[in-house]
């Protein structure tokens, strides 16, 4: 059974699980804002995106308006459970999903052979999610800034979804670490492949955090770096990518 992705720019994914669909992270409409306001962060989208069909799950790492985004949400049939950190869940409560499911790191939600681990993720401020996905066929991992639990022992895992550049910010340093933890990533999993997140891909940002934001690494450098010992993507945006057939 196939294991795909489809990779819609940001933080933005639909993972396809076998026959299970699992939206993550979805900012497909509208435009992006941090408090207080356009002036100091805002992205928008070169194109709008449509809601995907048949989705199975929502699944939001963290309440940060580009994981779990308001007005995207929105447009979401609110019956599709949700499963989320304690941040994320408090916003689509606040839009009136009915099905939701609060995940902190350490625990686990089973639904039949699926299997979603919640593990420690980003603090910003409060840590965050990221997840280990798995059924009898596939697994999956993905955490969208590049923090690994320390809790989580070694395994065998077939994708990993992770940002290969470092992002900081004066002040408050690396606050995403995704060129520091590849390394670590790739021990700690063995994984097949490497998907490439936060690409950048069709957004444009603009605002005062936006002039003060430093990247280090690149795509070209992760590509040299696993030497072809580890299939490596760096997804387009719309583009659905069969990782296992």
């Amino acid at each position: 059974m196939p294991l795909a992705a489809t990779y819609y720019g940001s933080n933005g994914w639909l993972i396809e699980l076998d026959d299970f669909n699992i939206l993550i992270d979805p900012w497909l409409i509208g435009s992006l804002t941090f408090p207080p306001g356009d002036w100091f962060f805002k992205g928008e989208l070169n194109k709008q995106n449509k809601i995907p069909e048949n989705i199975d799950m929502i699944l939001l790492t963290q309440g940060q308006p580009d994981h779990a985004h308001p007005p995207t949400l929105e447009k979401i049939n609110r019956s599709i459970p949700v499963v989320g950190s304690e941040a994320a869940i408090k916003i689509v409560n606040q839009l009136n999903f009915n099905n939701v499911t609060t995940l902190s790191p350490g625990n686990k939600l089973i639904i039949n052979d699926l299997v979603i681990e919640a593990t420690s993720g980003a603090p910003v401020p409060n840590i965050e999610n990221g997840y280990i996905v798995s059924n009898k066929s596939h697994s999956i991992y993905i955490e969208p800034h590049g923090f690994i639990d320390k809790q989580i022992k070694p395994r065998k895992l077939d994708i990993i979804i992770t940002p290969v550049i470092d992002i900081s910010l004066p002040l408050v340093g690396k606050f995403i670490k995704g060129k520091t933890s590849l390394d670590k990533l790739i021990r700690l999993f063995n994984p097949s492949t490497i998907v490439a997140s936060i690409t950048g891909a069709d957004v444009k940002f603009t605002g005062l955090l936006n002039r003060l934001i430093s990247v280090e690494g690149s795509q070209d450098k992760v590509r040299l770096t696993l030497n072809n010992r580890t299939k490596f993507i760096n997804p387009d945006t719309g583009i659905r990518y069969k990782l296992i057939n």
